[in-house]
């Protein structure tokens, strides 16, 4: 089968971690990717994290199903290099500050006369204009600003920040999403155009109606830790044999389905119990109920018990839970490549399953300037230009 972007061409400019991740998920889904990297600093995702034998694992999943060349934008032949390459690409994804393209003197006017149908992606943490687009952003700052922190946490603690890149997730999908998007108006109107994606806005669409609630009724919504202020019980809780179970109650049915299955049904006969508010506001009693009943028997009896039910209940994984997991090993979602440095290497699948145009995962991250002379010598330069310019350091 044919993925869905076969035949597109993407240029990976970009470093930690939205433009990169982006432009990951299109290769996932058959887009040509390479990956451009400067000669002495490589993208930082090959050092972050825990390593094996000196090779960054975080890069073997983000560089992955990418050719990666070493070449210095900066010098005339990483200029016109650049430009070579946009010319017969499709897409180009870059997240350097506001006016460091133009500088070098490859901003979107020389790199679209070069290409009329390009597709320029900037993934920045402030956007390109504004008062704070010259400032350095990552994620962080995204989950920051978004309002994300201020939401989460306990209510008597301070704002919490995720231990992982969740503003960058973000992020990288809405740039996938958004570079999609182009590519298919580029078929009406055969023209490319720039896509100007802000970190701290992404984020912010996932926190649903906060900024409608305050500018209709001046709330702000505050942190409530597992607690939520539209529904309950929505908790954790703790099981005889020490596991942690997460209940949800989203729905009325659910949320008497629970109570009736904790052997409290009375309280749906209580005028509070029949929305969601109403029982947020009883929170205190709702969760002991629970939290008693469920701490009296070990996690198997307690699942069992709420699948039974059809009531909605998932216990909190580990990375151990998860790669053992048969709901993962039946979906794929955690999938094994071959590598030459590595042997096998298991990660995170593609995002979803399409049953006529699927994507996958072909190899995990390549060493640093791994397909220079390959996809140089595509372009047409010869075994001495590329050794020339190797020599003068704007390549590796």
């Amino acid at each position: 089968m044919i993925p869905a972007l076969n035949g597109v061409k993407v240029l990976d400019l970009a470093t930690l971690f939205a433009g990169p991740l982006a432009a990951a998920m299109l290769a996932d889904f058959g887009a040509e990717v390479i990956k451009v990297e400067h000669p002495k600093r490589p993208d930082p995702s090959r050092g972050h994290g825990p390593a094996k034998d000196g090779v960054g694992l975080w890069w073997k999943v983000l560089g992955r199903n990418k050719r990666t060349i070493a070449v210095d934008l900066s010098t005339e032949d990483g200029r016109d290099l650049l430009i070579a390459l946009a010319a017969e690409a499709d897409v180009v994804i870059e997240n350097f500050r506001p006016g460091t393209l133009e500088r070098w003197g490859l901003g979107y006017d020389v790199l679209s006369a070069a290409n009329p149908g390009l597709i320029l992606t900037r993934v920045t943490g402030f956007g390109q204009v504004g008062p704070y687009a010259s400032r350095p952003g990552f994620g962080t700052l995204a989950e920051a600003m978004s309002g994300f922190a201020a939401v989460t946490g306990e209510p008597d603690g301070p704002p919490t920040l995720p231990p992982f890149g969740l503003a960058d997730g973000a992020a990288a999908m809405a740039a996938a999403f958004a570079t999609s998007l182009a590519l298919n108006a580029r078929t009406a109107t055969g023209r490319g155009q720039v896509v100007d994606l802000a970190i701290i806005e992404p984020i912010m669409a996932l926190l649903g109606p906060h900024i409608t609630w305050f500018q209709q009724l001046g709330y702000v919504q505050p942190r409530t830790g597992n607690r939520s202020s539209n529904n309950a019980p929505r908790n954790t809780y703790r099981t005889a044999d020490g596991r942690w179970l997460a209940v949800s109650t989203s729905a009325q049915s659910i949320a008497e389905r629970v109570m009736t299955l904790v052997g409290r049904p009375d309280y749906l006969d209580e005028p509070w119990f029949a929305t969601g508010s109403g029982r947020a506001a009883h929170a205190d009693e709702l969760d002991a109920a629970v939290a008693a009943w469920v701490g009296a028997r070990p996690a198997s009896e307690v699942v069992a018990a709420f699948e039974e039910a059809q009531a909605a209940v998932a216990p909190v994984y580990e990375i151990t839970d998860i790669v053992a997991d048969p709901q993962y090993r039946a979906l794929g979602t955690v999938h094994s490549v071959p590598d030459p440095e590595l042997g096998e290497v298991a990660m995170q699948n593609v995002l979803f399953r399409m049953s006529g145009t699927p994507g996958e995962i072909r190899f995990a991250g390549r060493p640093h300037g791994a397909d220079t002379d390959a996809v140089l010598g595509e372009l047409g330069l010869s075994g001495d230009e590329i050794a020339a310019m190797r020599e003068k350091g704007s390549i590796k």
